[in-house]
């Protein structure tokens, strides 16, 4: 089956609109008083909407190279994207000088939560309400479990346990090692999941494409995928000021910017990874939820201190009692979720109670 390589002109012409709107917020020195400049209010008013559909329109793109190239490379495309777009957000917010310590943790533990919690149960429940019981490959999920339990042992709970370094923080000689060992990992992790094993991430490919016609749409996506990334990276700097101001206002919890930018972000990744469990292809949902998790920590926990080398922003990395105890509560669930290659509807809604749990516990710690 050819496909058309006709581009939807919201998906080139929104985040064309944040690079102008970015432009001109530059000239009239939009700041944090933004609310008594009526030229700035509007901006910012504007800002969220242009950013979500940047984010989307990222997303449409990669998700477009992924039809061409199929699983699991086209999940790889998709994920790494969405990192790019997070990693954005989060040094938008550092470089405003008013992030708190402990944004790059609550983002990571955010991300992790949401994929595993709300985005797995979702796909869960829609898939199993619909036909029953779904199945997929129990070494993928093995895989993906184990390395997510390495991740965020390294990650966001060993540095609880450190001595080198005041509590929940590692020292540079630390965090230089646990970030070479993490993108080590992650690299084998790529490299077992692309060449090595592929066919244990291998989901059911829908149609296909012409050579000609596949590098056609493979070019155009690209392209736009850069546009769209580029308007999400600037526009992010003017909402990292949005959300500062906002979490003050209504007094909310500073880990609330980690949870804030974690939902943008996987917005349009979790509406794909639901289509998937709708079509009885649990394994691309899988593949897209679980493949995020382990980019978010495998990507940006390095990425992040090698940028703090310019930066010089403490990295409270470990996570408190109350976060690791639920953290730990839905790692056991998962095993047992995937333990045996068929879910239903009962494992779906067992996540998404944790989910709950999650949110309410976020707002009301």
């Amino acid at each position: 089956m050819v496909h058309s390589t006709r581009t939807p002109a919201w998906s080139w012409s929104l985040p064309l609109m944040g690079l102008l709107l970015f432009a001109g917020a530059s000239t009239t020195g939009f700041g944090e008083n933004f609310a008594s400049d009526p030229l700035s209010l509007a901006i910012a008013v504007a800002v969220v909407p242009l950013l979500i559909a940047a984010v989307f329109a990222a997303v449409y793109h990669a998700d477009e190279a992924a039809n061409v190239t199929g699983e699991p490379v086209g999940t790889l495309i998709l994920t790494i994207a969405v990192t790019v777009i997070e990693l954005a957000l989060i040094v938008a917010l550092m470089l405003t000088g008013k992030a708190t310590a402990t944004l790059v943790r609550d983002t990571v533990f955010s991300v992790v939560m949401i994929i595993t919690t709300g985005l797995v149960g979702l796909c869960i429940l829609v898939g199993g309400l619909r036909y029953r019981e779904q199945t997929f490959d129990v070494t993928s999920a093995k895989i993906y479990l184990a390395m997510l339990i390495v991740l965020t042992t390294l990650s966001i709970i060993l540095p609880n346990y450190t001595s080198s370094a005041p509590v929940r923080l590692y020292s540079t000689s630390q965090l230089a090692f646990i970030s070479v060992a993490i993108i080590a990992l992650y690299g084998v992790f790529l490299f077992t999941q692309t060449v090595r094993h592929r066919d244990y991430f291998t989901g059911v490919r829908h149609g296909s494409d012409t050579h000609e016609t596949g590098q056609r749409r493979i070019l155009f996506s690209i392209f736009f995928l850069c546009v769209a990334l580029a308007a999400v990276v600037l526009l992010a700097k003017l909402f990292a000021i949005e959300i500062n101001a906002g979490i003050a206002a209504i007094g909310a919890p500073p880990s609330v910017s980690g949870v804030i930018i974690a939902l943008i972000v996987l917005m349009p990744e979790s509406i794909s990874a639901v289509k998937a469990a709708s079509r009885d292809d649990l394994q691309r949902s899988l593949n897209l939820a679980l493949g995020s998790s382990l980019a978010t920590i495998g990507l940006t926990i390095p990425a992040i201190a090698a940028a703090n080398i310019f930066l010089q922003k403490p990295l409270v990395l470990g996570l408190e009692p109350r976060d690791t105890s639920l953290l730990m509560m839905t790692l056991a669930a998962s095993i047992l979720t995937f333990g045996t290659g068929r879910t239903n509807v009962l494992f779906g809604f067992l996540h998404l109670v944790i989910f709950g749990t999650f949110l309410f516990l976020a707002f009301v710690p």
